[in-house]
């Protein structure tokens, strides 16, 4: 397959937003919820209104303990979402006479095949995978056949039993050091079989995500997010994401809910765009973008 039929998208601004929208009817904070068109076309015009440079639309709850959802399923609650989810943020560009790069959309799924089919017929530029190509061995083949940008993460096992897996033993920095090297090993691999990218694209597709709440206890989600310069300094090339937005790393310390976690977030937001994170994922995207703003003028 040829370059030139690939879908090869620039990485997104930096620091910036990615907004959560879920077309799923059980994730874990009820508000970032999107069952119905209208809705759901008012959401991705206030992600990008308030600041938002990525669009992430999910159609299987993560959250620890979520019920399995077929592949099947999932398909088709992405075949309704995404080309609405496009059409808008299209039409939001265009409305700004294309001033600044156009906004991004992500498919937040961990099956290759799911994966594909967005990138390659429904628009979307990014495949955020929650499982680092772990839970689906064709991913990584999907990634360097499609150009698409890869959001790779960090976690063990599956939603339904990652909370069991929370041993590491040389510290929970060193290993997703160590398992984002194995991983960028394995999809350079795949690089290889398709000769007409070159170095910029291989290095310039991957962004890493640590994975808070993912396969981690409150405590070592702490210690991830302090070591945010180690990793950085570990793997300069790839820009950083940082997703914990109302989980319940922040209200289960405050002894409070999702729903009452935008202070924490707020909080651990400015906390590591001051360390080097990229891209910010969060439910609120105005208060995201407002800390993007104040840490630029303090770093």
């Amino acid at each position: 397959m040829l370059l030139c039929n690939m879908k090869v998208s620039k990485m997104p601004p930096s620091p910036c937003v990615m907004g959560i929208i879920n077309v799923t009817p059980d994730s874990f904070y009820e508000a970032s919820r999107v069952q119905e068109q209208s809705v759901l076309r008012e959401r991705v015009r206030k992600i990008l209104d308030e600041g938002g440079a990525i669009v992430d639309v999910g159609a299987y709850s993560t959250r620890p303990g979520a019920q399995e959802v077929s592949a099947e399923e999932e398909m088709e609650r992405l075949r309704w979402a995404l080309p609405i989810v496009v059409e808008e943020a299209k039409k939001w560009h265009d409305e700004s006479r294309g001033e600044g790069p156009r906004p991004l959309i992500s498919v937040d799924t961990f099956r290759a095949s799911v994966a594909e089919t967005c990138v390659t017929e429904l628009g979307a530029d990014i495949i955020n995978d929650i499982s680092g190509g772990m839970l689906d061995d064709a991913m990584l083949d999907v990634v360097a056949r499609t150009g698409a940008l890869y959001i790779l993460m960090h976690s063990r096992g599956t939603p339904q039993n990652m909370q069991q897996q929370t041993t590491y033993e040389d510290g929970v920095v060193e290993e997703v050091i160590r398992f984002f090297k194995e991983q960028l090993d394995k999809l350079f691999e795949r690089f290889e079989k398709f000769e007409e990218f070159e170095r910029f694209e291989r290095l310039g597709n991957v962004i890493l995500d640590p994975g808070f709440g993912f396969a981690k206890t409150l405590e070592q989600n702490y210690a991830l997010l302090k070591g945010l310069d180690r990793i950085r300094e570990a793997l300069p090339d790839y820009p950083l994401l940082v997703g914990v937005s109302r989980k319940s790393m922040i209200y289960k310390l405050l002894d409070t809910d999702a729903s009452h976690a935008l202070n924490g977030t707020t909080v651990l937001n400015t906390y590591a765009l001051l360390h080097g994170a990229s891209i910010i994922r969060v439910h609120d995207v105005k208060e995201a973008a407002e800390a993007i703003k104040i840490c630029g003028i303090l770093a």
